[in-house]
Order: C-alpha cells, then structure tokens, then sequence
C-alpha cells in the first residue's frame, strides 16, 4: 500500500510521531493555531486523543496555540438554567445571562484542557485579555467583533515552552467589558496576529465534499467559485471564508480537518491526504 495513502485507524501515534520527527525541523519554532471544539470534545477517549497528539507537535518543537470552542456545553448549561439559547445567522444572541453561563463554561473547558496537556508532560497556560473586541451589532447584544490581538501573553507562555490555550471571550479596549467571540473568529485572528504557518480549525466532517470526495487543496478564488456554485453550504461557509482570511493575510496554510478522526492532526504533519488544505 502507498504509505501516503495510509490511514489512521490502522497506525498507532507512536508510529506516526517516528515518521513526522525526521521532517520536524521545517516546523521547528514555527506557531500552529489549532481551533478545538465540536464532536471532538463530546467524549473522553476523543478529548484524550486530540490533547495526546497536540501535545506530540509540542514535544517536537512546534509551537502550538490552543482555542477552543465549547457551543453544545454552553447550549446545555442554558437550558438547564432555563435560558432559551437564540441564533441569528449562526451567531449566539448574548446577553449578561447567557454571557455569564459562556465564561463559566470557558473557564472550565481550559481548565480541563490545560489538566490533559500536563498529563501528556506539556505545560499549558489560560491565557486571558488576549483578544480585543467591540460590540458587533445591538441585535446580538453581547457579541464582539475581534478588532485586535495581544500578542505579548501568547508569545510569552510560547517562548516558556508551554502551549497557551485561549478561550473564545473578548474584551473591549476599557478592560471591564466582556464579549462572547466565536471561536473560529477568535482562532483566525490569533493566526493572523502571530503570523502562523498553519492555522487548523478542528470540525465534525472529513473537509468540504464534493459529490461525497473530499477536495484535499482549494486555492482562495476555488473556495469562492465552490461556495458561489452551491458545493460549500451551510456552516461549511464561515469556516471557509476563515481559512481563506488566514492564508490571503499570511499564515502559510489553513486546513479543515475532521476532528473526530484518530490522530489526524499528526497525519496532516505527514501531507496525508487527510481533510481540505486551503492555500493562496
């Protein structure tokens, strides 16, 4: 079988990891963002997994940033506490209620993250105040719009070999006022701001399919034709147009992979043919 071809499920971490070392020095120093929520965070075994192989890229000296996401947890904790959970466009109505229930949510999904990277001998760090915002409009209430990025914090914990993992919270310029950011948003432009080479947002499909096939490379220009002609849909298209905003304002690549699927954060190290690989 063609090694390129080779799958996930059939090849241990350990194995993969002896594959990737030999190449790790065209990644050495250089900053990944990965974007982590949705199906992956639904079980242990799958939190356990993707932790274990972030934790993998940190030991071989790439310098990974963590955002997480955290909607079905946050969606759960509102209507337990009987808070109706509204959406335009994708977005979450946000008010003080709904606010509150986000930074709890937050504060203990990076607490819970940081707990699995220590347990696989990787320090991490909740890095806080990171993300500037402003309100995006009156109807989403407390909903930001992410008009910054300190980079100070995340390149300090970087620079301690520790992995910085940041919540999806902004806050505005007068350091009182808290935004719910969504976290693709926040994880693009922490990309940007640290000029990445690789931005990776962590999803629940195997990339954008056309005709049931997985297009593995898309250029920019192909993202627009795809979306204008109907083959990227739905919540397929904010994901998109965030990989393409990465690359067109330089981080090397962007790339959707299936966050469900074992080790396929280790694969895409490898060049696999393994989720949809967004290039300028």
């Amino acid at each position: 079988m063609d090694e390129k071809k080779t799958k996930a499920p059939s090849t241990t971490a350990d194995v993969l990891i002896q594959k990737i070392t030999p190449h790790a020095s065209r990644h050495k120093g250089k900053a990944f963002v990965v974007k982590y929520g949705g199906n992956a965070m639904k079980s242990d075994g799958l939190k356990k997994s993707v932790m274990a192989d972030i934790a993998r890229l940190s030991s071989i000296g790439i310098r990974v940033v963590v955002v997480h996401g955290g909607g079905p947890d946050i969606t759960e904790r509102m209507k337990a506490a009987g808070v109706e959970p509204k959406f335009v466009n994708g977005l979450r109505v946000t008010d003080q209620a709904t606010l509150d229930i986000v930074k709890e949510a937050s504060a203990e999904i990076n607490a819970e993250i940081c707990g699995l990277l220590k347990a696989n001998g990787i320090r991490a760090q909740n890095v806080q105040g990171t993300v500037i915002a402003q309100q995006k409009n009156a109807e989403l209430g407390l909903v930001g719009k992410v008009i910054g990025v300190k980079t100070e914090k995340i390149t300090k914990v970087l620079d301690a070999n520790q992995i910085p993992v940041i919540s999806p919270l902004g806050i505005a310029a007068d350091n009182k006022t808290y935004y719910n950011v969504n976290a693709d948003t926040v994880a693009v432009k922490v990309a940007i701001a640290l000029g990445a080479e690789k931005l990776v947002l962590l999803t629940d499909v195997d990339g954008v399919l056309e005709n049931g096939k997985v297009i593995s490379k898309m250029t920019a220009s192909q993202v627009q034709e795809k979306t204008a002609s109907g083959v990227i849909t739905k919540g397929m298209i904010p994901k998109t147009e965030a990989c393409v905003e990465a690359v067109q304002a330089g981080c090397g690549d962007a790339v959707l992979l299936n966050g469900t699927t074992a080790h396929a954060l280790l694969f895409d190290i490898l060049q696999d043919d393994i989720g949809t690989e967004i290039v300028k």
